[in-house]
């Protein structure tokens, strides 16, 4: 077994990690900068509705257009030009966000989604490339590449959170751009040195050399990328109109991948049904994961007890986590699988779900501890993130690594696609998810109402006596906390029961 990992995997590490740093440099004062100076006339149950309407809507566009990018990089662009071309769609969307206009904000985040749609599944897919089928060092890869997004994601919350406080919202998606640039200049590199040899190139096809109206399909491809950008600027403002693109993408995936099941074996169809099961699961666990950019981040504002830094940069404690145990968990992966006891997919998921449901779970059980201001100590937040963290590693890099490994090699991009649109829908429930928060907490008398009381010591009645204020959005995130904690719970048993009938569907990938 070979030991080191290609020296590709590092220039597309550093790549990604800058890429990751602008994204999540951005996420962190997303919906803080749409409350706080966006929407600030409005109230603030409206605007927390609204600004959680934009967010689901901007992350589940950004995970729906990677299914179109993978569709274009494998019959027209190829990995690299789709990478350089989304890298550069991105960084002009973050510095028209520097401009104070609600315009430009929105179709900033227009030129963000189109871009990362041709850059994220890419990159990715680019990684899974560096290795041969059966390689036992690529979930072990997959699980460095991750660290590399995750320290792009630890840096970006304190530097432009702290850039954004300090100075305006405007030089904080301005560093995030610079950080976009940045990505773009190592992924450059590592093509002039010949680091990538012949991986990544684009496809030499008939249909790739084609041309309309004299202009070749892979510019086109760029054209039409640059032309949906209004469109897409138009579902985030009409936030509740995305859902419609996301039904509609679905639709058109399965259309493809039924059409490709009459050109595969039976064993690529089965494998393909395995991914779609564990896709599901997925979803489910990300939107409970992705309230850390909108629900936590309100939480961290308004009801815990923040110490050295700003609920922007509470953004940072997940990929801090991540850093500290990203290569910890890569190798105890390899150690495992040399002395054949590493967890199979499945397990791994179901694992991973109910860590997410104990972290979530800490967060409401810190209601108890809650000062007469009504915020929690900070130690609840750290280690409920703690635990989300150890459960996003059971999942995210082991997810990228599945599909890489079960999809036929001819639709590899596309079903990465397909993996990061079930990402699409999990934000696009997640906004449904986070508007409970808004809502005054009443008694009803149901079990998960009980649930809350049991883990938070908290009612309508005690949080009127305290004069509601903190309390009553306390209560209100303590309730929604708990009951995703006993959904996430119930979950992963149901992955549990079902991991012998996914295991057969994989034939034999672990």
């Amino acid at each position: 077994m070979k030991k080191g990992h290609p020296k590709a995997l590092y220039y597309l590490f550093f790549a990604e990690l800058w890429e990751r740093f602008s994204y999540y440099g951005m996420r962190a004062v997303l919906v803080l900068y749409i409350v706080q100076k966006l929407y600030a006339d409005m109230a603030q149950d409206l605007a927390d509705t609204r600004a959680y309407a934009i967010y689901a809507a901007f992350g589940a566009l950004v995970y729906a257009t990677p299914v179109l990018g993978g569709m274009i990089a494998d019959r027209y662009l190829g990995y690299r030009k789709s990478i350089i071309s989304g890298g550069i769609m991105m960084a002009i969307g973050l510095f028209m966000m520097t401009i104070d206009a609600e315009l430009f904000f929105f179709a900033g985040l227009g030129f963000l989604v189109t871009g990362n749609g041709l850059f994220k599944p890419n990159i990715s897919s680019m990684v899974g490339s560096l290795y041969e089928p059966g390689d036992p060092r690529r979930d072990a890869g997959f699980t460095i590449f991750y660290m590399g997004i995750n320290i792009g994601a630890w840096l970006s919350p304190l530097a432009v959170g702290w850039i954004a406080y300090a100075y305006g919202w405007s030089y904080g998606f301005g560093l995030a751009g610079v950080g976009m640039l940045l990505g773009l200049a190592v992924f450059q590199l590592g093509i002039n040195n010949g680091t990538f040899e012949g991986k990544g190139l684009a496809p030499e096809t008939e249909e790739s050399r084609k041309k309309i109206a004299g202009i070749s399909m892979p510019a086109w491809s760029i054209i039409l990328a640059v032309a949906s950008v209004p469109f897409l600027t138009m579902l985030i403002f009409k936030s509740e109109w995305a859902g419609y693109l996301l039904y509609s993408i679905l639709a058109m995936s399965i259309i493809i991948i039924g059409r490709s099941f009459f050109e595969i074996t039976r064993v690529e169809r089965e494998k393909i049904i395995a991914i779609f099961i564990l896709a599901l699961f997925s979803t489910t666990f990300w939107a409970f994961f992705e309230q850390a950019g909108s629900t936590i981040t309100l939480f961290a504002e308004r009801n815990v007890d923040l110490v050295f830094m700003n609920a922007a940069q509470t953004n940072m404690i997940n990929p801090f986590f991540i850093i500290v145990f990203a290569i910890p968990f890569s190798m105890l992966w390899t150690w495992l699988a040399m002395r054949k006891m590493n967890p199979y997919t499945p397990f791994k998921f179901a694992y991973g779900i109910a860590q997410l449901g104990l972290g979530f779970l800490i967060f409401a059980y810190g209601a108890r501890f809650a000062s007469e201001a009504g915020q929690v100590p900070i130690m609840f937040l750290i280690v409920g993130y703690f635990f989300i963290t150890t459960g996003e590693l059971f999942i995210s890099p082991i997810g990228l690594s599945m599909v890489t490994r079960l999809s036929p090699p001819k639709v590899v991009s596309f079903m990465m696609g397909v993996w990061f649109l079930s990402m699409s829908f999990a934000h696009y429930i997640a906004g449904f998810i986070a508007r409970f928060t808004t809502q005054e907490v009443t008694s009803n008398g149901g079990f998960l109402e009980q649930v809350t009381i049991r883990v938070t010591g908290l009612t309508p009645d005690i949080v009127a006596e305290k004069g509601g204020g903190a309390f009553s959005t306390l209560l209100s995130y303590a309730n929604v906390f708990s009951s995703i904690a006993i959904i996430a719970f119930a979950l992963a048993i149901a992955a549990l029961v079902l991991t012998p009938f996914i295991r057969k569907l994989m034939h034999g990938e672990h």
